[in-house]
Order: structure tokens, then C-alpha cells, then sequence
């Protein structure tokens, strides 16, 4: 199937996106996609050529994927709010030719070197933005009278999403349409997780991730339900949003729950149109869970996937996983826990998370030999996380067998950081680890070793990574040291950092 089609039997005058004081029905919101979809079908593109989204969390981003999709092609969603050379790099690696950026994109796509981009051709960007080259998107809506929705097959190439993941450096994940649809049908066979036409949900996850994109937007236009888009996070707005639209689905981050349940003076009553709270993209601490129990009275439950996952992989929802665990597999989707040998270990030891299902990813986009290292010829997919499992099946993870940071849920591989850091004139050499942090789970720290004769400044170090990086994978503390501990190989020794 082609996921632009979820929308397409929805009453019309039910209310499908909130965002701000609009509220857009079904039958606007598709008019708005096949506007989009006739934009793209128009400007000599081909059936899987990539197009990128550089949207906030808005109807602009909403448009732009299932118009994406529905023209047959395939869609990059990227952080509106990286730097340009981040961008720029996304850009090559995905050989986009065309790109919608919304309000949020604008900046970092003036900024781009064109030429580093060869395939790039098309720019499409609100009224009002003076960018060379470009061509007005809403402009063009309104004389577009759409085109049909392209046929897809469940192993056609949907959409590619950057992630660090299981593979070290970012890379770009392929997710098919099938991959997507999939793990939307494996949540919806769990009857405690079936999210109704009457639900109402609040997406303030960045659609780019795919928690955001598919545990909450493609599940909620599935079924049908209503979404209110939030672009930016403040928790006492939030309150204010959950009451106000009689909140019942709310999935989000460990910190934004944790910013939640830390407000003062929040009446109880706030929540009480909340059926379903689901945390996900990080592990989540027990004391926020028992917070929200205590002081609001519900459940928050916490979930494990991954982007090679589409995300989901198991949930404690629905079950009586005790505080800490991550729950049992979906249904459709086969969990292992293996040693070092590969073969599975024993109640309440710990093993390497294998996942195999009609959900698990196609591989990296371009680099068969890193696909062939996280996808083994029976399918199983080596996540690197580490976990234990009780007598019950309850999952808990321990830690994670690669080096990878998650801060608010974003995957940071230290190797990328350091490779930043390493081309300031005062670094001769530098180390990256996680460290934990009360509001975002990990924070990334930085040990430098001063180039000779140099003097190293820490505000200096963090703004030049902040040149090169999403803000999340900048350093927040930068210790010089006189030497970055290397084993044999030459490989940074984390663990000594830490």
C-alpha cells in the first residue's frame, strides 16, 4: 500500500490537525496533499527520486510527507534546525533533487553550498521567501489541482531517515511503505494500544524522528484520530493544550515527561481525559514514573524501538511490566537475547536485543557492507542495546553495547563529535563520552587534549561544534586532559573517560 493513503476514508469535517487556531478537517487537510502531490508530480521528477522535508512540526511537514509519498517518491525528513553543513551533508548522501522547506528550513537552506548538492534541483518554500532559484509552494498549491496517488508496493523505498543507531556513524536508514504500515498494524493488534477516531493526541515530537513521524502522526491519520501539532515545548502550555483539547493519547520523550511531572502547582485534573501515556526514544527514569503516578494518577509506559524498527519493538503498556521494564514484543514482531557467541542466554542474564519482522528496515541507503553488519542472513537485526529478561518475559535494558549517546531521545555518536572537535587548531586530539543529566537523559562530554603551544577554551569549543551540529550533539562540558585514553587498536577507551 501507499501510506498517503491512510487519510483517504475519513468523515471530511472531522478535525484531523490543530495547530495554533487552525483546526483542519480530513477533507481540507487531503485537499491540501493532492495540491501538493499535482506541485511535485509537475516539476519532471521520477517515481523513487528523493525530496527532502525541512519542516517543523506543523501542516506544512504533514502536507509534505504523505504528498511526498503519494507522488511516488521517496521522502528525507531532516531537522529544520541543524546547521547548514549538516544539511548540506544529509543533502549529498541522500542525493536529493528537491527539497520543501517551511518557515523553520529556510535559514540553513539559504546557507548551503549548492554545488556540494549536484543533484539537487528544485527548491519549494513559502510566499515571501526570497531564496534564488526557488519556487513558491503555496503559490503553486493554488493552482494545482492534484494528481492521483501513486501505487506502491509494501517493499518500495518510503522514506530515508538519518540515524546513528546501530551502525556508528549517521547514516541513512531506508524504510519501506510496508516497513511503516507494518508496525502501525503490529500496535493496533494490541488492544490496549488501539488509538480511536475519537482520540485526541498531541505530537511536540520533531516529525523528522520517527517516533514523531510514525508511532504518532502516521498512526494517529491512520485510525483517523485528531492531532494537535506543538513546534516548540513548554510544559505549562502543555498542561494548558492537554485540558484544553481534552487530551487522551500523549507519547513523547522521558524529558517531557520529566519537565511535566516536575511543574508546581498543577491540578491533578488536568489529566483526567488521559487514557494512554507512552514514553519512548530514551530510557526513562523510575522516579518519573512514579511522579505521575503519585501526584496526577496515571501510569506513564515505556516503550523500545528503533529507527531501523519503524520504531516499535516492544511496550509495557497494557501489562503488568513492573516500573523499569520496557514491556514484551509487540505482536508480529520476534525478540532474541544473545551472548557473544550468539547463542541465547538465560532468564536474567544479559544479551544483545535481536529483532526480526516485517518492520525491521532495509538497510542503510548506500553501504551494503554496514547493512551486512546489522542484518544478519536470517533477518535478525543486532540493535547493540543490551538488555535482561525476566521469568515473565518482562525486557529491562542494561546499556548498550556500542558507544552511542541519546540525548531527549536523539541518537549522538561520539565518533562524529570528535571528528568536529579535531579540526579546531588548538585540538590535538579528543574523546567524547555520555554522561547523564537530569532533564535530557545523557549530555555529551568532551575531553581535549590542547594542541602545543595553544590554549583551549570550552564556550570557544562548544560554538565551534555548534557550526558543524545539531545543537543536541554539542558538547555541554569540555575537560582538558593530558591524554585521551587509547587501547591497541587506537580506539578511544569510553569506559576510562567515563
Amino acid at each position: 500500500m501507499n501510506l498517503a493513503t491512510l487519510l483517504d476514508d475519513h468523515p471530511g469535517d472531522h478535525t484531523a490537525l490543530v495547530a495554533g487556531g487552525d483546526r483542519i478537517g480530513y477533507g481540507r487537510l487531503r485537499d491540501e496533499i493532492d495540491a501538493t502531490r499535482g506541485v511535485l508530480g509537475g516539476l519532471g521528477l521520477e517515481e523513487g527520486d528523493r525530496v527532502a522535508i525541512l519542516c517543523g512540526t506543523n501542516p506544512r511537514f504533514v502536507r509534505a510527507w504523505y504528498g511526498i509519498l503519494g507522488a511516488g517518491f521517496v521522502a528525507v525528513p531532516l531537522n529544520p534546525q541543524a546547521p547548514a553543513p549538516q544539511i548540506m551533508r544529509e543533502l549529498a548522501v541522500a542525493e536529493v533533487r528537491a527539497v520543501i522547506a517551511g518557515p523553520a528550513g529556510i535559514t540553513a537552506l539559504s546557507e548551503i553550498d549548492r554545488s556540494a548538492v549536484p543533484t539537487l534541483e528544485y527548491l519549494l518554500v513559502p510566499s515571501g521567501t526570497d531564496l534564488e532559484g526557488a519556487v513558491d509552494l503555496d503559490e503553486a498549491m493554488q493552482r494545482d489541482n492534484g494528481a492521483p496517488i501513486v501505487r506502491r508496493d509494501d517493499d518500495d523505498l518510503a522514506a530515508l531517515l538519518f540515524t546513528s543507531g546501530t551502525a556508528g556513524s549517521p547514516k541513512a536508514a531506508m524504510l519501506s511503505h510496508g516497513n511503516f504500515a507494518s508496525n502501525i498494524r503490529q500496535l493496533l493488534s494490541r488492544p490496549d494500544l488501539v488509538t480511536r477516531p475519537d482520540d485526541v493526541t498531541i505530537c511536540v515530537v520533531p516529525m523528522f524522528h520517527v517516533l514523531g513521524l510514525n508511532t504518532i502522526l502516521n498512526l494517529s491519520m491512520w485510525v483517523g484520530a485528531t492531532l494537535v501539532l506543538v513546534e516548540r515545548f513548554d510544559p505549562m502550555s502543555m498542561i494548558d493544550m492537554i485540558e484544553n483539547e481534552q487530551v487522551t493519547v500523549l507519547a513523547g520523550p522521558p524529558t517531557m515527561w520529566s519537565a511535566l511531572t516536575q511543574l508546581d502547582g498543577v491540578d491533578p485534573a488536568a489529566f483526567s481525559t488521559l487514557r494512554l501515556a507512552v514514553s519512548g526514544a530514551a530510557a526513562l527514569p523510575d522516579r518519573v514514573v512514579h511522579d505521575a503516578q503519585e501526584r496526577f494518577g496515571f501510569r506513564i509506559h515505556e516503550g523500545y524501538g528503533l529507527t531501523e524498527t519503524s520504531p516499535s519493538v516492544t511496550i509495557a503498556s497494557g501489562s503488568d511490566a513492573p516500573v523499569g521494564s520496557i514491556g514484551r514484543p509487540i505482536p508480529g514482531v520476534e525478540v532474541r537475547l544473545v551472548d557473544s557467541d550468539g547463542d541465547d542466554v538465560y532468564i536474567g542474564d544479559e544479551g544483545e536485543i535481536l529483532v526480526r519482522g516485517p518492520n525491521v528496515f532495509l538497510g542503510y541507503f548506500g553501504d551494503a557492507d554496514t547493512t551486512a553488519r546489522v542484518l544478519d542472513p536470517d533477518g535478525w537485526l543486532h540493535t547493540g542495546d543490551i538488555a535482561v529478561v525476566d521469568e515473565y518475559g518482562h525486557l529491562f535494558l542494561v546499556d548498550r553495547a556500542k558507544d552511542l549517546i541519546i540525548v531527549s531521545g536523539f541518537n549522538v555518536y561520539p565518533a562524529e563529535v570528535e571528528r568536529v572537535l579535531d579540526t579546531h587548531p588548538a585540538v590535538a586530539d579528543s574523546g567524547v563520552v555520555g554522561v547523564p543529566h537530569p532533564h535530557t537523559g545523557e549530555t555529551v562530554k568532551a575531553f581535549v587534549v590542547a594542541a602545543p603551544d595553544r590554549a583551549v577554551e570550552e564556550d570557544e569549543l562548544i560554538d565551534w561544534c555548534a557550526a558543524e551540529l545539531a545543537r543536541y550533539k554539542c558538547p555541554t562540558k569540555v575537560d582538558v586532559v593530558d591524554e585521551i585514553p587509547r587501547g591497541l587498536g587506537g580506539k578511544v577507551l569510553r569506559r576510562e573517560l567515563r
